[in-house]
């Protein structure tokens, strides 16, 4: 079989990231001729009615006190003990922070090597060992290394993106099962201490339009044009590291390797310079607009299309031109 880790929302529903790897892990199951299974932590709720129409038919529910609080160093340890009865070829999982953290202390445990942040993965046809090759994501993203996986079980954590997949069957039917975990209590680990709720309405990585500040913007005030822009065309205000830094914007604003990786089909980079920090947050856009004084920033080199121009004078024109058009 294929194992699949999964996680949910807040309101319990399957991660997009999750759909992801799940739909590259029944492309894969099918090709060795084996079952797509899902382990979770948790309560059910409506997952096995979402899994089992994306053909998932058995469902591993990992239930303990300690893995509560989200702590990747308890699941790692519920999800070794979980693969060693289970035996499956491969374990999968999205390239999340928790789940890569968790994937980790999982090889860890297991003796097996980990590859993180693939983007393919191939089972070698007739391969008479326990290799498979990857093709996965280095320096941050800016790199693609293809590389030699050889284990008797191969642990993956894929990162999003995926190609669309192929249609699937629903499954037959679900099965649930219930694991509760030996968990060692002198394995270190993380404490849940503090819930925030996440702001309503658009976020970074859910709005198809991203209109994006960096040096150039000035100050926090200056961020004012940039919502503007944003709430006409329907999207999120992002930052880079230098907003944050400078106390502009809060860290939930900032795109980058060390902030968010964002996929929309629109990103706006108002006074950003490009450095390759932040090109790995933003590079997957379908579209980039540069706006800047400087034709040499790599961010515009980069762009699509791009202005030469202060960001207080092409904001405020376009804004202006959006609202005459609409009649606002």
């Amino acid at each position: 079989m294929v194992l699949v880790v999964v996680e949910r929302d807040g309101d319990g529903t399957l991660t997009e990231g999750s759909a992801e790897v799940l739909a590259a892990a029944r492309d894969l199951a099918e090709s060795l001729g084996v079952p797509v299974e899902a382990v979770a932590v948790g309560e059910p709720g409506d997952l096995p009615d979402d899994l089992v129409k994306r053909g998932v038919g058995r469902l591993h529910l990992l239930t303990h006190e300690l893995l509560d609080d989200g702590s990747p160093s308890c699941l790692g340890e519920a999800l070794a003990g979980l693969v060693a009865d289970l035996r499956p070829a491969a374990v999968l999982a999205p390239s999340t922070d928790r789940s890569t953290e968790a994937m980790a202390w999982a090889a860890a445990e297991l003796g097996m090597p980990l590859a993180t942040a693939c983007t393919e993965i191939r089972p070698v046809p007739d391969g008479t060992d326990d290799t498979w090759e990857v093709t996965r994501e280095r320096a941050g993203g800016i790199l693609l290394e293809d590389a030699a996986l050889t284990a008797p079980i191969r642990l993956c954590t894929l990162r999003p993106g995926s190609p669309s997949p192929s249609e699937t069957a629903a499954a037959d039917e679900m099965t649930v099962h219930v694991v509760v975990p030996e968990l060692r209590a002198s394995v270190p680990r993380a404490r849940l201490v503090e819930r925030r709720e996440r702001a309503a309405g658009m976020t970074l990585t859910t709005a198809p339009v991203v209109v994006a500040g960096g040096r150039g913007v000035g100050s926090s005030e200056g961020y004012a044009v940039l919502e503007e822009l944003a709430g006409l065309v329907g999207g999120a205000v992002g930052c880079s590291r230098v907003a944050t830094n400078n106390g502009w914007r809060p860290h939930a604003d900032q795109v980058g390797l060390t902030g968010t990786r964002i996929s929309p089909d629109l990103y706006v980079a108002c006074g950003i310079s490009g450095a390759t920090q932040h090109w790995v947050g933003c590079m997957n856009a379908r579209s980039i607009l540069a706006v800047n004084t400087d034709p040499e920033a790599p961010m515009v080199t980069r762009a699509t299309w791009a202005v030469i121009g202060d960001v207080h004078e092409v904001l405020p024109a376009v804004v202006d031109e959006i609202r005459r058009r609409s009649g606002r």
